[in-house]
């Protein structure tokens, strides 16, 4: 097959402005609506969604015929499937079609209808299971993924390397950005699918409105981990609107991490539950340690701001003004 010569061309990428209209795939999720936050804060008037109802991003016709039709100066990728260890576990291909599918459709439809700024964002999965810490972004395709969730990791970095060759053979403002774990208002507060921040803080709760019973958590609180307040992902985001970063892929994160304890500890401070934690030593641990090196991030000028401390405050303020919202909560 010959390639067109026309393809080969490289474009010059443009800055985004305020009045630069942009796309906000998922944009009512707990990333999407921050990103819409953060971005309004700034200025920007011209955003744009569409619910899954409005738009099916799962096609490819229906969404390149929108993005076509709308002329995109920018569009910011927050949208996917996901789900913890037992739904990767038990649906593995809708989670590899249907997130290539809705990442492919974006990708595609913004380059082919010269869309100038394309932000997707991925996860930490995209690491290799042992890779050294802090994880860094040359570890990517270095070693084997952590199987529990390697069909939502090899369609992120699917995305991850899609986007870096069209960067590579178009010359076009398409970058990644790989946040850690991500908490904050519009969290997932649903014990059956819920992270360990949000299932943690609403255990907690819980078991303050019954009197301060005992919280039983998993394992034996050792292991370490890293946690991002969702605004501050969003206002990497922005930042990554606002300029043209040099590099294809961007670790997010804040740099340092606590130990499940000192997290199970400062939840139960913020809400405070007077009674007993319970560490069920029967349930399995995890990996000891996932924390990643923001450098590239930071060195360019984006810095987290919110301290754990803050975040959980943030993040637990909110819940208690939205407790009619949050589905299955009994109290």
């Amino acid at each position: 097959m010959t390639l067109k010569s026309e393809n080969k061309k490289k474009t010059q990428p443009l800055k985004m402005n305020k009045n630069s209209k942009i796309y906000i795939a998922g944009h009512r999720g707990m990333v999407g609506s921050a990103v819409w936050r953060a971005l309004e804060k700034e200025g920007y008037t011209n955003l744009v969604g569409k619910t899954s109802k409005e738009l099916d991003l799962r096609n490819q016709k229906a969404v390149n015929d929108f993005i076509a039709a709308e002329k995109f100066d920018g569009i910011i990728d927050a949208a996917a499937k996901v789900g913890g260890i037992l739904a990767n576990n038990d649906f593995p291909y809708q989670f590899l079609m249907e997130n290539m599918q809705i990442q492919n459709n974006l990708i595609q439809a913004a380059h082919e209808n010269n869309v100038q700024k394309f932000v997707f964002l991925g996860s930490s999965c995209i690491y290799p299971k042992l890779a050294p810490q802090p994880l860094k972004e040359e570890y990517l395709l270095t070693a084997p993924l952590e199987p529990t969730n390697e069909w939502y990791a090899i369609a992120k970095i699917s995305g991850v390397k899609l986007c870096q060759a069209i960067r590579k053979q178009f010359g076009k403002d398409f970058v990644s950005l790989m946040p850690t774990n991500l908490y904050g208002p519009f969290d997932n507060f649903d014990l059956k699918s819920s992270h360990v921040l949000p299932a943690m803080l609403r255990k907690f709760h819980e078991a303050k409105a019954n009197g301060n019973t005992p919280v039983t958590l998993w394992g034996s609180g050792t292991p370490m981990r890293e946690f991002l307040h969702v605004d501050d992902m969003a206002q990497a985001v922005v930042f990554a609107v606002k300029n043209v970063l040099p590099d294809y892929l961007y670790n997010v994160g804040t740099g340092t991490d606590v130990t499940i304890k000192e997290l199970a500890e400062t939840i139960q401070k913020t809400v405070g539950h007077t009674g007993e934690i319970v560490w069920d030593s029967t349930k399995p641990d995890g990996t000891p340690r996932k924390l990643m090196e923001s450098d590239k991030m930071n060195k360019l000028g984006w810095h987290a701001k919110y301290s754990l401390e803050q975040g959980i405050t943030d993040t637990y303020d909110w819940f208690l003004s939205n407790l009619d919202k949050i589905k299955e909560v009994k109290l």
